[in-house]
């Protein structure tokens, strides 16, 4: 027979049954701390890290966030437009129109293209007063024929006087009529290209046809104390209409 437990003992065998974990009982007094599984022992280190007195926390740079690029626009598909033939045509139809009332407007009304006239009396006049030669005048020229340009002009050995003249074709023609020796006159007015080319008949008058310079060509009326010279790149007749006005 066993003896008597007192009531207030605490059974040594802690074991739960049906085969719970073992609920943590209050240690007797006097007693150590309670032993800690391995498992236990395990979990505490892993959850919670041990931190380092004074060791530096390193800074978690913050990720960089590219900003989002536009998408390119889709290349728009230009159609090349071809032009026909006729369309060119309209569109430079509509360009010459107004060039051409321009034109019209400027020759028509203003004058252009033609040339700036003179009055040659005052020139004629100044020539008869140095009484250095007789000075003819053409007569009768038709309306077609325009004076341009007249001077008189004093030089060594005589005087001379120019008229210039615009023909009805538009071409110029000289008259010159100076008391400077012929020897002198001719290579100043008709250059080393003056040829003779013979004489021709005139209003009863013998003249000399020359070559000058260019394609110019040139009648000369050779007199005694005077001659007269009308040169230029109008056609033969147009010099001989100038030459057989002369009065």
């Amino acid at each position: 027979m066993e003896p008597a437990q007192p009531a207030e003992r605490v059974p040594a065998d802690r074991t739960p049954p049906d085969g719970q974990p073992p609920a943590d009982l209050p240690d007797a007094p006097g007693a150590g701390p309670a032993a800690t599984s391995p498992a236990e022992s395990t979990a505490s280190t892993t959850d919670e890290p041990a931190l380092v007195a004074g060791a530096a926390t390193p800074e978690v740079e913050p990720a960089r966030v590219e900003p989002a690029r536009p998408s390119p626009p889709p290349a728009a598909t230009t159609a090349k437009a071809e032009r026909s033939p006729k369309d060119m045509a309209i569109s430079l139809l509509v360009l010459l129109i107004p060039i051409a009332l321009l034109l019209a407007f400027y020759r028509g009304f203003l004058g252009g293209d033609q040339a700036t006239t003179v009055d040659p009396a005052p020139a004629i006049e100044q020539a008869r007063s140095a009484n250095a030669f007789a000075v003819s005048e053409p007569q009768g020229l038709g309306s077609g024929w325009r004076t341009v340009s007249a001077r008189y002009q004093t030089v060594e050995g005589g005087g001379t006087l120019r008229i210039g003249y615009l023909t009805p074709e538009g071409r110029g023609v000289q008259l010159v009529q100076s008391n400077v020796p012929a020897e002198r006159l001719l290579p100043a007015e008709l250059t080393d290209q003056g040829q003779p080319q013979g004489p021709t008949e005139l209003d009863g008058r013998s003249w000399q046809r020359y070559t000058a310079r260019g394609n110019q060509q040139a009648l000369a009326l050779l007199e005694p104390t005077r001659t007269v010279l009308v040169i230029g790149d109008a056609r033969d007749n147009e010099l001989r209409e100038l030459a057989g006005a002369l009065r």
